[in-house]
């Protein structure tokens, strides 16, 4: 074999082992290029609130929620989450207490450094964590899933059919809100049907605000049907401060307590703040009827699957 004839034989080889070798390379970009295309090709959905529109992942698997009624929605529906803050969490919810979750500060306070390091895929918020919606929005897609309390049931509606549509729960949402329903609708008929009025409190540390229609604990008149004894009622967040003469002089049939300082800490119980000659004269202490509800419930969350049903059992199981 000549020298020249062997260096065009070498050169021969060379392009194809080239050849092979760049072929190999473009496989390996092509399916890297791929995989790349479906992590940025994850199906979307944009979700209206109160706040802005956001475009959310479906099925997002770092989830932090900052709304103890939403948690309670997917802790129903069986949906993990990455982080919650641990202050005041309602008892019922206490498992999320547990070090499994990272604690990402508190409802007015988030954790902003704690939550850059999570890198979320998805952040729920109320009206107590709203002021830091921009921020929080800067870091991953935020929403806010607060309810309305001027319209409820259609609010809290609203809310669980979107997380459905989220976490893919259509079906376990469209269940649950149908069993809701019917309560509700039992409970209206035995509510109209006692021909009784009520009035709604909350107690703090001794004083006393009162809840009417349209209010934050205004469904008990709005949804479940109790007259309300005074449709007078300021209608704010916080309510509109009594005195105890205020219950003498509306004396309801009905009076539904809830006890701020049970879930916040304090020196006045709901029943010390009551235990006095003037409630004693009003019908609902006399009859009974002065109805203790669960501030879990109906103060730190709400607007859930588990809370709405629990409130709605409450109330139902005061009616004689």
């Amino acid at each position: 074999m000549t020298k020249k004839l062997a260096m065009l034989i070498s050169v021969f080889i060379l392009a194809i082992v080239t050849a092979a070798c760049g072929s190999k390379d473009n496989t390996s970009d092509d399916a890297a290029a791929a995989s790349e295309d479906t992590e940025t090709n994850q199906e979307e959905i944009t979700i209206t609130h109160e706040l802005g529109e956001t475009d959310v992942p479906v099925n997002p698997e770092k989830v932090v929620v900052f709304d103890f009624g939403t948690l309670d929605t997917l802790e129903k529906l069986g949906v993990e989450v990455a982080a919650v803050p641990q202050e005041n969490l309602p008892s019922y919810l206490a498992k999320y207490e547990d070090s499994a979750y990272e604690n990402v500060g508190t409802l007015f306070e988030p954790d902003f450094e704690k939550l850059s390091e999570m890198e979320p895929d998805l952040i729920i918020i109320s009206g107590r964590t709203s002021e830091a919606y921009d921020e929080l929005n800067d870091l991953a897609p935020t929403i806010h899933m607060g309810v309305d309390t001027t319209r409820y049931m259609d609010s809290f509606k609203e809310n669980v059919t979107t997380l459905g549509e989220i976490f893919s729960k259509e079906t376990e949402v469209e269940n649950e809100l149908a069993h809701i329903e019917a309560d509700i609708e039992a409970l209206h008929e035995k509510a109209s049907a006692s021909g009784k009025n009520s009035l709604v409190i909350l107690t703090n540390d001794g004083s006393i605000n009162a809840y009417g229609p349209g209010s934050r604990f205004g469904l008990i008149h709005d949804v479940f049907g109790f007259t309300p004894v005074d449709e007078k009622i300021e209608s704010s967040t916080h309510g509109q401060n009594i005195a105890y003469e205020y219950l003498v002089e509306k004396d309801p049939d009905y009076l539904f307590v809830v006890d701020r300082n049970k879930v916040t800490g304090g020196e006045y119980s709901a029943e010390k703040t009551l235990e006095n000659e003037l409630v004693k004269n009003t019908k609902a202490y006399s009859e009974d009827n002065i109805v203790y509800l669960n501030p879990d419930y109906w103060y730190l969350s709400g607007g859930g699957l588990i809370s709405v049903s629990e409130m709605v059992n409450e109330v139902s199981a005061s009616i004689e």
